[in-house]
């Protein structure tokens, strides 16, 4: 991702949380990202870490009008509605590594050795479940193919190798990252 470009989603993200975590309005304003209003974008995820332990991710696959509104909706669902987590604090905050992977359109996989860990994140769905890895997610753990691909299937709360089921649908897509710089300080609140 353009060094410029990563700077001023961060510092979006990051302006956006705070507004948020003071009660003040921040769906307008604050640091300008230029020509991004009308931009659309194919999939955004926001991805908060305090510790380096995930505190809370969430995004979208959709095609969105705007990647500014989209970059600052993801920022506060990531804080305020990851069903995995309690919402962010105020006192938290400076304390979270904020980082930012915008997707390309996902293609179907019709060959899953064409799978390239590190370059593709994978989406699997089955029925009514569906799965989501962004491909840091596999480089970060050091898994291999066929451990990303068993992965997926769990996100998606099916068994291993659900993937080669007929009526499985696997998908990869690409994303952009850009991620602050780990906090040298611990957070003062950390999760629990």
């Amino acid at each position: 991702m353009d060094p410029t470009l990563a700077r001023q989603l961060l510092g979006l993200a990051r302006w956006t949380l705070e507004r948020w975590s003071a009660g003040l309005p921040w769906r307008e304003g604050g640091p300008a990202l230029p020509g991004t209003v009308d931009t659309p974008v194919d999939g955004l995820f926001v991805t908060l870490r305090a510790g380096g332990a995930l505190r809370g991710c969430i995004g979208t696959v959709a095609r969105q009008p705007s990647l500014d509104a989209t970059l600052r909706d993801m920022a506060v669902k990531a804080a305020a509605s990851d069903p995995r987590f309690p919402p962010v604090t105020a006192d938290e905050l400076a304390g979270l590594h904020i980082s930012v992977s915008i997707l390309t359109p996902p293609t179907p996989v019709d060959d899953p050795g064409e799978i390239l860990v590190g370059r593709d994140g994978l989406i699997l769905e089955r029925g009514s479940r569906k799965g989501l890895l962004l491909p840091e997610v596999a480089t970060d753990y050091g898994w291999d193919r066929d451990r990303f691909l068993d992965e997926v299937c769990q996100k998606a709360f099916l068994p291993p190798g659900a993937w080669r089921e007929a009526d499985a649908r696997l998908y990869r897509f690409q994303s952009e990252h850009a991620g602050e710089d780990e906090p040298s300080d611990p957070p003062r609140n950390p999760p629990a």
